[in-house]
Order: structure tokens, then C-alpha cells, then sequence
């Protein structure tokens, strides 16, 4: 059979990308798989299948095709179909809030709600964001965010998602997804795949992205691991990247998405297209592209690449009825999988305008109404909101009991970092600018501050109640007024930050991607003059990712560091919580932090010598720490540390092995490709009804030229087959093959609280895997213990399957090497008392 060999050449044409990356390969696969429903999708599929039944070919189609930037209220919309009452999709950012909303919350970043590394936060979290979308009419969060990984420091936009390590990602981003449609909103897991840089993602208005090219070993042991988790918790939509994978589009790439996520991974929603990041129609479509977004081709064009022109593809042939079916079930499926047929208000926001009367299609100034109802969805989310940024906040230094502060008797606040911005916190459009306490980073994964505590406000409150004598200093180049504070406070306290965001937006020449690791504002420099007079300096760094701290580290008049991340809108009284010991640090760090910008190994690419660039991830899965461990290179603190204001010991390490039984591949074959209804190929019946006014640039699903026919494309054959086709072998269930997840073995380990106030401790479990060309360790479990003093608790984790394995390329499955595998448990990936052997 074709497809055989068609899985043959994959395999191959994988083990050459991995000699060879530059100009790589990615291999074509079709046909696209269509969904099946399953255990999870099974009622949700059902109806999905009658309501689409019933449609006629212009209402599929404008359930995949946005209406163009500014046709709507929200920042993505599909068409509507009115002869059902059934209003289109609305599609909103972000990962941490609503964009451009009012009166709901501004959450802390997913980076600082993975440096919890406690579950319960991260749906919790999740819970109320999905609220609050909910509360606002959205049917579609745009969030959460497992590409960009992490790969490199300084990418932009590391600080939407979680960890450059795959396993905290994978945890973060399936309870987070688990919280959002829990709540009757969709969330949908984003960008797939390989979306690590900024610079050159859309060079040339995306015509000459940047093509990420990487091995198939890597891919699934580090890049894919994340989505796989993100499958198996129901994920009900992913969005496809900008970047280029292997030299193919991530819109139109069908390896990636056909071969990876609809198969492989079973991934039974709906993919859509980033914002424009469509490049073709038909191809797109073929390869297991659902929706368009923003559904023009570029901001306000006006033209699109599916709308009238799927429904001529349709209608010639080009494009089958099976798989346009397919995307609109997929897409009604996810609909109903999370409730929105039951959860769904209308739309009480705006995008476009923060009055409250506007016009509801601004790209046309059509439609003059109420478009803002100012619904307040933050129902006490402020609580939580605190407590993630508290327990998010990561104590890196603490010496001689500099910490927790016991009503000094004088204190000084150092740095436009404690201070508010004087134009209001959102005074730069998507937080385009860096003043004032930085409280989240910049571009579309942003949201509206309701307000933003500074925390020079809640530490001034703080010292009031303590009768502390209380200085401040914003001015970061007032080294005058700064002397003078800091010399004469019992106590001096520098704030410091560093930014970044999405690459559309520049901020002090730094296009989304930082230029340094050093801090921002002469922050590196305020915090030496502030030490060299006061000897006892407290450093707390907002910052989205690692910066270079290593003076710090060694200055003796530096007595405690702290990482606040983007504590989100309770900042000041997060960071109060943790410098007064109102909560005691937990947290745990997310990223290495290295001493120097090359101990990473792998940095940004700001210019490539060819169009497209190729940007080649050489380094395979050794990023961060594995990078460090792999290299001897000492950190300035490693991947999983984080201090306490008590003590923790660990003891007492039991293994028991399992007998799941022998892995098997799956085998079988899916049924045929069904389709839902009839289609009406009449061609006149597809065209602008007479007297029709349409909206000007809003994008229908009407004909607006003759169907061309008797086309010449040479569309892969395998593209339109719609016969029963073989399973993959590692693939079958939500995530990969269903025996990845047996239980091999059982790990505990006693935790003590050693010291003498009540504290959270996170233990944390790694695997070296064994062979040559693994990493030293992996991270593969963790969990949050509240021990009181003298108290102890058992740490459990099961070991399963997929834990232990590596991805063999020539079978094109996950394999159990037979190298001997050492698992470790401890406080951090530098701190692992407890070691036994996998029998």
C-alpha cells in the first residue's frame, strides 16, 4: 500500500534530519486523519455530528474562517450561521487574563505559576481564567502555552509558558487546560510547534519565517512531550506557529500536524492557524489545518485564503467533503465537549474600544451600538492571584537571617521597579514599554491591569504598621538621593527588572527577543551602589526569565535575593508576604541561571545569513540544565532551587517494581472518512444572495468569482484517500499509545521539616536514563509537601512507561533501552541525596 510506504519514507527521511539540519526536511503526510470520537470525545462527537449534519456547505465554512481583524468583538471571530441562531466563535487572548478587557483579574505569568510547582495552582489558575473568559462571552482562551519551551534565555516570549524543562511544562500546561474547561471555555495549547525565537518568526510579513529544524529524537523526547500531556488532559484546540518546521510552514505542515498530532497523539479537536500565519488554502487544508485566523490573509486585507475560496475548493473537488467535514466537527466538537452549549453568554466586551458605546465591526465603523457591558468577572480572584505570586516568588539567597524582616527600624525602597508607572499601568498599548514595576511582559499574551499594587505601596503600608521609619527612591540614576537613602536604612531594598514580550512591539531595541541578560534601567549598577553603602541589601528581581546574578551572589553586603517573576496585578503584596514571612518561600526555580550568557550553549539567532533563515537546534535535547550537567558547568543556582525560611531532609528511598506486562504497538485500522450531510454543489446557490450588503472587508463564505475548474495542482494523492487507514503503532490513545502510561515502578522517599516553622517542600524526582547520549538526569516527577516542624511525609511517585523510555527513530516508537536507569531524589537538580537503581 502507498501509506506504508509513505511511513517508510517518513522513518528515513527522520534519521537523515537527524545527521543532517540545515535544509531540513520535513516529510509529507496525508491523508489528513479524521476524528473518531473516543472515550473522552465520545458525547461531545455525537452531537457534533448531528449539528453539522444539518448544515449547508456555506455554514461549514464559516465555522473556519474568521471574519477579519476587526470584524468583531474579539480578536479572533468566526462566521455565524443565522438560521440557527448560532453566533460565531469568539477567539480571545491571553495565557495569563483577557486582553483588552475590564474588571477582570491580571493574572501572575505561567512561568510564575510553574515556579509553585504545586498542581493545585496551576488548575486553580486555570479555573479562573476559564471563569472569567467564560463570564465574558469567550468561547475560545488563547492559552496556555507550551511553545516557545524555553530553548533559549533570552526568547521573548519564554515567560507565556512554563519551564524549559518538558515535564514541569507538560504538568503545568494539562492542569491548566484541565482548569480553563472546567469552566465551559476552550482552551487551546499553543504554538505548535518549535516557536523559540521572535526574531525572523514573520520576516517580510511571514513570507521568509524562520525554519526550525530539528531531529526526530529531539522532537519527541523534548518539544513534543508538553503537547502529548496537553492531548492526554483534552485539549480542545491548538494553535499552529508561525515559524517555518523542517522548512514547511507550521499551518500547512503535514507531518506535523497530520502525522504528530492528529495521529500519533490522537489529537481529537481542532487546529487553528496563528494570526495570519496561513499561507495557502487548499494545501493548508489538506494538511489538517480547521481554522483560519484572523481569517484574512494579512491585517485588514480584506482577502482570505479559505471563506469563498474554500467553498470553490469544495466545490470543485479540491478539497473533499470528508475533510471539510472533519474540520467543522472537529471544531463543534470541541463545543460541546467543554459545555459551551450550556456555559456560552453573549459577548459583553470589546477589543477595539474600552468605551461603551462603539461600532461592533470597527475595521468598517458599521454597526453603532453597546459594545462594552462592563461585566465584572473577578469574583475574589484577587486571593488566589496573590497567593500564586507569592508562592511563585523564588528565595535565592538568604544569609545571616536576613530574612523574614521583623519590623526593621528603617527602610529604605530603591528602584522605578517598586514604583507605579505615573501613566497608569496600562499606558503602553499590550504593555509595550518598561516603567514602573513590571508585573508582566509585552505583546498579545498580556491583559488589562484592573489595577496593579506596586510594591512600594504595600511595603510602605507594612512599615506604617511597624512604625518603621520609611524612605523611597524611583529614580534609578538619582545616585545622589539613592546614596543618602540607602546608607542610613537598617534595611535597603532594590528592585531591578528585565523585559520582553512578542517581536511586533520594541521596546529599547529589543523587538520582542532581549539583546542581554543584564538587568534593564542601569538596574546591574544601581544594585552595586546601593550594596557598597548598605550591608545589608535585599535584592528582588522581576524579571521574565534568567539574568546574570553572579556578582550579586558573591556580594557579602547582599544578604537575600528574591525572583518575583510577573507577579501579575498583587505584586506589592506578594513580595510583602514573602520579605515579612507572612508566607514562608517555596517556590522553586523554573530555569538555570548561568554565570555567563554562553554557559547556555544556545542563544537567540538575531540575523540569519539566507532566507529563510535556518535556525538549527544542534544541541538536540540537552537545553538548560541538561546543557549545564552535560558541559560541568557550574550554575549561579540550578534548575529546581529554591530556599526556605526552614529546613528539609530526605531519607529513606523505596522502589517497588510493576509488571504492566510487555508494550504493544497499537495495530488495526481507523474506519472510513464519513461525512455529515449532503453538499449542494449548484454553484449559484454558493454565490452573494441578491440584494446582499455585505460589510466592508468582513469575510464570507460566498463566491465572489466563478469555481476554477479542471485544476492543475498536483495535490499528493494520499491527500483525498478516504479509506480505512492503518494505526500507528505508537499512537491510539489521547496522547500517544495508551501503555506509555502504565505504572513501572514506585518511588517514596521520607521529606522531614528539619527547622522550626511550618514550610512547603517540593521534592523533586530525576532519571538518568542510561545511555551514552542521554541526559545526566531528566526531571520526571515532583510534588508539594506542608510539613510543620518535626514533621514528616512521604513523597510518592509512580514511574511509568514513558518515563523510562527514549524515542528509537528507526521504529518509529518509544522503546525501554537496556542501559541500567538510575532514578534520584531530591531539593533541586544539584541536590539529589537519594539514589537507587531501576532493577
Amino acid at each position: 500500500m502507498l501509506w506504508t510506504s509513505t511511513v517508510t519514507s517518513i522513518v528515513v527521511l527522520a534519521a537523515s534530519a537527524s545527521a543532517q539540519l540545515d535544509n531540513a526536511y520535513s516529510p509529507p503526510s496525508y491523508p489528513s486523519p479524521w476524528m473518531r470520537g473516543g472515550n473522552q470525545w465520545q458525547d461531545a462527537y455525537a452531537k457534533a455530528q448531528t449539528f453539522v449534519s444539518q448544515l449547508t456547505l456555506l455554514e461549514k465554512i464559516n465555522l473556519t474562517t474568521g471574519v477579519g481583524w476587526e470584524g468583531e468583538a474579539c480578536v479572533g471571530n468566526t462566521g455565524s450561521i443565522p438560521r440557527l441562531n448560532f453566533r460565531g466563535f469568539c477567539l480571545q487572548d491571553s495565557p495569563l487574563g483577557i486582553r483588552f478587557a475590564d474588571l477582570a483579574t491580571a493574572w501572575p505569568s505561567g512561568m510564575n505559576v510553574a515556579a509553585t510547582w504545586q498542581t493545585r495552582l496551576f488548575k486553580s489558575r486555570g479555573n479562573g481564567m476559564g471563569a472569567e473568559h467564560r463570564g465574558k462571552g469567550v468561547d475560545v482562551q488563547l492559552g496556555p502555552v507550551a511553545g516557545p519551551l524555553g530553548r533559549v534565555p533570552a526568547g521573548g516570549r519564554n515567560w507565556e509558558g512554563f519551564s524549559p524543562d518538558p515535564v514541569l511544562t507538560g504538568v503545568a500546561i494539562a492542569e491548566t487546560i484541565k482548569g480553563i474547561q472546567d469552566e465551559g471555555v476552550i482552551a487551546n495549547a499553543k504554538h505548535f510547534i518549535m516557536n523559540e525565537q521572535e526574531h525572523e518568526r514573520d520576516k517580510n510579513g511571514n513570507l521568509d519565517a524562520y525554519s526550525a529544524n530539528v531531529d526526530d529524537k529531539t522532537m519527541h523526547e523534548t518539544y513534543l512531550w508538553p503537547f502529548a500531556d496537553a492531548v492526554r488532559a483534552g485539549v480542545a484546540s491548538i494553535m499552529c506557529s508561525y515559524n517555518q518546521i523542517n522548512n514547511s510552514y507550521g499551518s500547512q505542515n503535514s507531518y506535523a500536524l497530520n502525522y504528530l498530532l492528529k495521529n500519533e497523539l490522537d489529537f481529537q479537536g481542532f487546529v487553528l492557524s496563528d494570526w495570519w500565519a496561513q499561507h495557502t488554502g487548499v494545501a493548508s487544508a489538506l494538511a489538517g489545518l480547521d481554522m483560519t485566523m484572523a481569517g484574512d490573509q494579512g491585517l485588514a486585507s480584506a482577502n482570505t485564503y479559505w471563506g469563498g475560496n474554500l467553498t470553490a475548493a469544495v466545490l470543485n473537488g479540491t478539497v473533499p467533503q470528508w475533510r471539510l467535514d472533519d474540520m467543522v466537527v472537529r471544531i463543534m466538537s470541541a463545543y460541546y465537549k467543554v459545555g459551551r452549549d450550556t456555559a456560552r453568554v453573549p459577548v459583553n466586551f470589546n477589543s477595539w474600544s474600552s468605551e461603551t458605546y462603539g461600532y461592533i465591526h470597527p475595521q468598517s465603523n458599521e454597526g453603532y451600538q453597546q459594545i462594552n457591558f462592563h461585566v465584572d468577572v473577578q469574583d475574589g480572584h484577587s486571593r488566589l492571584a496573590r497567593e500564586i505570586a507569592g508562592a511563585s516568588t523564588v528565595m535565592l539567597k538568604n544569609v545571616n537571617n536576613a530574612l523574614p524582616l521583623k519590623k526593621p527600624r528603617s527602610l529604605a525602597i530603591i528602584g522605578e521597579d517598586a514604583h507605579d508607572n505615573p501613566a497608569g499601568p496600562n499606558s503602553c498599548g499590550d504593555r509595550g514599554c518598561n516603567v514602573g514595576t513590571l508585573a508582566m511582559g509585552w505583546g498579545s499574551g498580556t491583559a488589562q491591569f484592573p489595577y496593579l499594587i506596586a510594591p512600594v505601596t504595600a511595603l510602605r503600608a507594612q512599615a506604617q504598621k511597624d512604625r518603621s521609619l520609611f524612605v523611597n527612591v524611583s529614580n534609578n540614576y538619582d545616585f545622589d538621593a539613592i546614596t543618602k537613602a540607602a546608607s542610613n536604612a537598617f534595611v535597603a531594598i532594590v528592585f531591578a527588572n528585565a523585559d520582553s514580550g512578542e517581536g511586533y512591539i520594541n521596546v529599547g531595541g529589543n523587538q520582542g527577543d532581549r539583546n542581554n541578560l543584564t538587568l534593564w534601567g542601569g538596574g546591574d549598577e544601581l544594585i552595586k551602589r546601593v550594596a557598597s553603602v548598605n550591608p545589608n541589601t535585599i535584592v528582588v528581581l522581576h524579571t521574565v526569565g534568567a539574568v546574570i546574578v553572579e556578582d550579586m551572589k558573591n556580594n557579602p553586603n547582599i544578604t537575600a535575593i528574591l525572583w518575583a517573576g510577573l507577579p501579575g496585578q498583587e505584586s506589592g503584596n506578594a513580595i510583602t508576604d514573602i520579605l515579612y514571612g507572612v508566607r514562608n518561600p517555596s517556590a522553586k526555580s523554573v530555569f538555570t541561571w548561568g554565570k555567563n550568557r554562553e554557559d547556555w550553549g544556545v542563544d537567540v539567532q538575531y540575523t540569519f545569513p539566507t532566507q529563510p533563515g535556518q535556525l538549527n537546534f544542534n544541541e538536540g535535547n540537552f537545553i538548560d540544565y541538561r546543557y549545564f550537567d552535560a558541559n560541568n558547568i557550574e550554575p549561579s543556582y540550578e534548575f529546581g532551587f529554591g530556599l526556605s525560611y526552614t529546613n528539609f531532609s530526605y531519607s529513606n528511598l523505596q522502589i517497588v517494581k510493576n509488571d504492566p506486562g510487555p508494550y504493544q504497538p497499537t495495530v488495526g485500522m481507523t474506519k472510513a472518512a464519513p461525512t455529515f450531510g449532503t453538499i449542494d454543489y449548484n454553484e449559484a446557490n454558493a454565490e452573494f444572495p441578491t440584494g446582499f450588503r455585505a460589510i466592508f472587508r468582513y469575510i464570507y463564505p460566498y463566491l465572489s468569482e466563478p469555481v476554477p475548474r479542471n485544476q492543475t495542482n498536483n495535490w499528493p494523492a494520499m491527500a483525498f484517500d478516504s479509506t480505512p487507514q492503518p494505526r500507528i503503532g505508537s499512537g491510539g490513545s489521547a496522547g500517544g499509545n495508551r501503555q506509555l502510561w502504565d505504572t513501572m515502578y514506585t518511588v517514596s522517599a521520607t521529606v522531614t521539616n528539619t527547622g522550626t516553622v511550618k514550610g512547603i517542600e517540593i521534592p523533586q524526582l530525576y532519571i538518568h536514563l542510561g545511555g551514552p547520549s542521554d541526559p545526566k538526569i531528566v526531571l520526571r516527577g515532583f510534588d508539594d509537601l506542608i510539613l510543620d516542624p518535626n514533621e514528616s511525609q512521604t513523597f510518592t511517585y509512580k514511574i511509568t512507561r514513558r518515563d523510562i523510555s527514549n524515542w528509537d527513530t528507526s521504529s518509529q516508537n518509544w522503546v525501554i533501552s537496556s542501559y541500567p536507569k538510575t532514578v534520584y531524589v531530591g531539593a533541586s537538580s544539584r541536590n539529589l541525596p537519594l539514589k537507587g537503581i531501576l532493577q
